[in-house]
This record gives structure tokens, sequence and C-alpha cells, in this order.
């Protein structure tokens, strides 16, 4: 997956917008105004995704390439490098994921 590849992807789910909200190189996609996804136009190509906190650990102990949210709440945000040792299935189903938390009512 590439960034173009990763952009589209992003943009063919239903009620998702682009923006750089913080500066002119950190891409970010929000579903409904929330952001489910960011990602560097810089720098090595790697994606931040929202993830159930027990999930987001098994997969930090499963996946190298798989980190604790940069600049994020790591309980809920994983940073994983996008360097080919995971194939595009499984980074969509992350991102299917991440889309799908940020989406769901919170509990009260």
């Amino acid at each position: 997956m590439d960034i173009e590849q990763l952009r589209e992807y992003c943009l063919s789910l239903p009620e998702v917008t682009e923006s750089f909200p913080f500066d002119e190189t950190t891409l970010v996609f929000k579903a409904r105004g929330k952001m489910f996804l960011l990602t560097d136009l810089e720098g090595q190509f790697s994606m931040n995704v929202k993830c159930d906190p027990e999930k987001a650990v098994e997969l930090r102990e499963h996946y190298p390439c798989v980190k604790p949210g940069y600049h994020m709440n790591k309980k809920y945000w994983n940073t994983i490098d996008i360097d080919g040792s995971i194939n595009d299935r499984t980074l969509i189903e992350w991102i299917n994921d991440s889309y799908s938390l940020v989406l769901k009512p919170k509990k009260k």
C-alpha cells in the first residue's frame, strides 16, 4: 500500500473527510468529524489508527511494525510502519476497525 492507495481507500468510506488540522504534512481522515487515521506525508510511511485497548496491546506484541500511537493516547492508538511486512488486506482491516470505533456511540 502506498499513500495514494491509503488516501483513496479512506475517502471511499462513507462520511469521510480529509484535512491538515495540525500542520501541512499531517494528513488526517475523519468520519463524522472524529479522527480515525493520521499519516505524515514526510518521513517513513506510517499511519496512526484507533484500536480497542486489548487488541492494541496484542498487535504490538505480535507485529514489530506496530507501536504505541505516536503523539496519541497510547491506550487507544497504534502507529503502524507501512514497510511491506503487513499485507494490504490486514492494513485495510485495521483501518476499518478504527473507522468503526469512532462511529460507535460512547457507552454511558
